[in-house]
């Protein structure tokens, strides 16, 4: 049964690709895929697809840039106050929301609102901070403490129309404002981006088209329409990308069938490199890895050369690259003096003889998701190489919304989650910060490991301006973090995606071109579809 299941959707996703070919025949076209959900809401956004959708329907005050931290968008311009606290933003004019009506800095007010009341999202990043509006072009935040990374956190959050918003409210839990839109804004847009949704599936598919009362530029040739499907098995991918049917891939399908397709005629790699990682943490509070020296045992018992080696693409393309700490090569703070992991088996089982589990240690509970498909080999090997150590392995497959939904609880968090991580904003707060205490209970902080003092070292280097001094802060977090493994950090991912060679994407074709914010190098605007 299993296999006919699979057998009808592939057959399923190519009959509705094929339809969808024949009436977009007349535009520019770029289909893609991702791992599902795709969430549209913008003050939930947190993961890969949901970012990409987020960059490209709504704008923000600053965007991302690949040579400085961030460049001006909804915003011409900003001063910040002597104290580090202020921050004053002059509003682009003539900004035109999807739904009608202009810009105005109540749209951002309202935006700030919406973040902190719904307490989703990023909405951690905006902890204590208020915004105030003088005229309709210029806005103010205030904010609790001088924040290091306050430009880079605005790149998290999305300006809705206010207006349309409300307009759409249902009864709900706050207050006069109801449901705030959530119901509304999940399954359409009230954004300004260059692009729009005319059509939404979280799960299955997205459909953007090309919002011509846009502010910004377009590429020459870039995409009219963008259709973004999720969950297609990677066969189905296979076969479209063959036929030509689709133009790009996600970076979760099975490496083999990457190299496969980049060694095929008319196709080629592109590729995001230094913003992320693969991680695996493991949940403190629940046993076995709730004893410091069985997580040791863990992390000297996976053969990280061999995971390295696992994801690799082609020889040219490795696919991850050893990792030092927990900041890649590419974000600042990144540290090439720290420690990098490597096997010994021999120190595993020491490490495991010192545990309170050493004769009877319960079984680990390993988790894959299940639309990723690399992980389950890189699951695989962990249960062989822990296997050698002593170390029972229970290796499940699980979607990435129920995980979600596991990560708010310590009790229902599992052992040891493998996923990819990468930088949400530009900026090392971006990752460090997801071991901040304040993270738990998010899919940023699965491991449940709280440190007073390693509070205090975020803290401290989020507030210092000095770029020297947050660099000594964020190496002495890692090393403090290195020693009491709440996460093993595998190795530094090279994400890599195939696509048509007529498709052109300057932000991945050109790893030096990419910014360091998860899902901000998929602006469709700056593609180009010449078919």
């Amino acid at each position: 049964m299993k296999y006919r299941h699979l057998v009808s959707t592939g057959l399923l996703a190519l009959t509705l690709c094929a339809v969808s070919a024949t009436a977009d025949a007349q535009q520019r076209v770029l289909r893609h895929d991702e791992a599902a959900p795709g969430r549209l809401d913008p003050s939930k956004v947190v993961d890969y697809a949901s970012s990409v959708l987020a960059f490209n329907v709504y704008d923000t005050l600053v965007e991302a840039h690949p040579t400085r931290i961030v460049a001006p968008s909804l915003a011409e311009s900003w001063t910040v106050a002597p104290d580090g606290k202020t921050y004053t933003f002059t509003l682009r004019s003539g900004v035109k929301f999807h739904g009608g009506g202009e810009l105005t800095s109540e749209d951002v007010v309202f935006a700030l609102e919406r973040t902190l009341a719904l307490n989703a999202g990023y909405a951690r990043l905006f902890k204590g901070m208020t915004a105030s509006a003088s005229d309709p072009r210029t806005v103010t935040f205030s904010l609790p403490e001088p924040n290091a990374a306050f430009l880079a956190t605005l790149v998290r959050l999305p300006v809705m129309q206010k207006s349309l918003t409300l307009k759409n409210v249902k009864p709900g839990t706050y207050g006069d404002k109801g449901d705030y839109g959530e119901a509304f804004l999940t399954m359409s847009d009230a954004g300004s981006g260059a692009y729009k949704i005319v059509e939404h599936n979280p799960q299955e598919l997205s459909v953007l088209q090309r919002f011509d009362g846009y502010f910004g530029k377009f590429a020459d040739k870039a995409p009219d329409v963008v259709r973004i499907r999720y969950g297609v098995e990677a066969a189905t991918i296979r076969t479209l990308m063959a036929r030509r049917e689709f133009e790009a891939t996600s970076q979760w399908i099975p490496s083999e069938i990457k190299k496969a397709l980049a060694e095929s005629e008319g196709m080629s790699m592109m590729a995001e490199q230094g913003s992320g990682y693969f991680i695996m943490p493991m949940n403190t509070r629940r046993p076995p890895t709730d004893d410091v020296n069985f997580r040791r045992a863990v992390a000297l018992g996976i053969d990280y050369a061999a995971l390295i080696d696992l994801v690799k693409i082609t020889p040219a393309i490795p696919g991850a690259i050893p990792i030092a700490g927990m900041l890649p090569s590419g974000v600042l703070g990144h540290d090439k003096t720290l420690p990098v992991n490597r096997r010994d088996v021999a120190a595993a089982k020491a490490a495991l003889a010192k545990s309170k589990y050493a004769t009877d240690a319960p079984v680990l509970e390993v988790i894959w998701v299940g639309e990723v498909p690399l992980e389950e080999k890189i699951g695989l090997l962990v249960f062989q190489n822990l296997a050698e150590v002593g170390i029972k392995v229970n290796l499940t497959k699980v979607p990435w919304a129920l995980l979600t939904q596991q990560a708010t609880k310590a009790e229902s968090t599992p052992n040891l989650i493998q996923r990819f991580v990468q930088a949400p904003y530009p900026d090392p707060d971006s990752l460090i910060a997801q071991s901040h205490s304040r993270s738990m209970g998010t899919t940023l902080k699965m491991d449940w490991y709280s440190d007073p003092e390693v509070d205090k070292m975020i803290e401290a280097a989020n507030v210092v301006l000095d770029e020297a001094k947050r660099r000594e802060l964020y190496s002495a977090v890692q090393r403090r973090l290195l020693d009491a493994v709440p996460d093993l950090y595998a190795f530094e991912t090279l994400a890599t995606f195939v696509k048509q060679n007529y498709v052109k994407a300057p932000m991945l074709d050109d790893v030096k071109a990419g910014v360091a914010a998860q899902g901000g190098n998929w602006l469709f605007r700056t593609f180009s579809v010449d078919k």
